[in-house]
């Protein structure tokens, strides 16, 4: 029952240039769910990859204004995630849960 909930915690891995720089220094980026406590956030990526998680770091990005097909639509707001993992940890995110 609790590993649902984790999955409802972690929602994708972010595979972005910026993101993929930041795996260098043993940091994975995640979006997460918007109601989600940094607490919480590190007990679901513990128990979902087998890690040890030293720090985690969330901001969240605004939804732009964007025209689609001439109307003007509003992109949704998204929690992201910067987990940093212990020494000698690593989550290979290109395979699936």
């Amino acid at each position: 029952m609790t590993n649902l909930k984790h999955y409802d915690t972690v929602v994708s891995p972010v595979i972005t240039e910026k993101a993929t720089f930041a795996s260098e220094q043993n940091k994975v980026v995640f979006n997460v769910s918007p109601t989600a406590t940094k607490p919480e956030i590190k007990a679901a990526v513990e128990a979902l990859f087998g890690v040890k998680v030293t720090a985690v770091n969330t901001l969240v990005r605004k939804g732009k204004a964007k025209r689609f097909r001439g109307r003007l639509g509003q992109q949704s707001d998204v929690k992201k995630a910067v987990v940093t993992l212990a020494d000698g940890q690593s989550i290979d995110v290109t395979t699936g849960l």
